[in-house]
């Protein structure tokens, strides 16, 4: 099975595009003002039209209000939703989406026993621990401790770039790849260059 890639992060429609292309499966759209590719629900929406089909729209909240991730169902068509806070497993299942969990790999964290509170969840994003930033840090957690088998999809996320994603999906069998900061030219600017070599790494070209 070949593993897939979500490039997260897209603020505008030709890097949209561009991932679409080099055979990007899903991209991704943040809804969180804290990030530096946050985005609005006309930005989201033009991100949207350009796409080809077949690509998986991910919208990503962090402890976003109900009201809110309401409102941005209603303007953009996402398939699939990321939940990047500490969102518990009954407000994540009640918009009539499938979702993941992203889980941040602190010293403590206990895949197996999130894999099992988060049972309803599509899948499970692991990303890298950082005190402030909920994704895009740039930072990666260590590989080995990404477990072989918790019952549901594994995404390995966290420091990924073209240089070193072949070695992480060698090692950690991920179902999936996330890839944002790795890929761009500045904070929410993608690099066509740096997309094409992170697929061609990942795929083995």
């Amino acid at each position: 099975m070949r593993t897939r890639v979500k490039i997260c992060g897209i603020t505008r429609p030709e890097d949209g595009v561009v991932a679409a292309r080099a055979g990007a499966d899903a991209i991704g759209l943040v809804f969180y003002s804290g990030s530096p590719r946050g985005v609005d629900i006309a930005r989201a929406r033009a991100v949207v039209e350009r796409l080809p089909p077949f690509v998986t729209v991910v919208g990503l909240f962090v402890n976003a209000e109900e009201r809110f991730i309401r409102q941005v169902l209603a303007g953009v068509p996402l398939d699939l939703l990321q939940f990047h806070g500490d969102e518990p497993p009954e407000q994540c299942g009640i918009y009539g989406r499938p979702y993941i969990k992203a889980l941040r790999m602190h010293e403590a964290m206990d895949v197996r026993r999130e894999a099992e509170r988060y049972r309803d969840a599509a899948g499970l994003l692991l990303d890298a621990w950082h005190p402030d930033l909920r994704g895009g840090s740039g930072h990666r957690f260590d590989w080995d401790r990404f477990p072989a088998d918790v019952g549901k999809p594994l995404i390995l996320a966290g420091g990924l770039t073209p240089e070193n994603v072949a070695r992480a999906v060698e090692s950690a069998r991920p179902y999936a790849v996330d890839v944002s900061s790795g890929v761009e030219s500045a904070k929410g600017i993608k690099d066509p260059a740096l997309i094409e070599r992170f697929m061609r790494s990942v795929f083995g070209g």
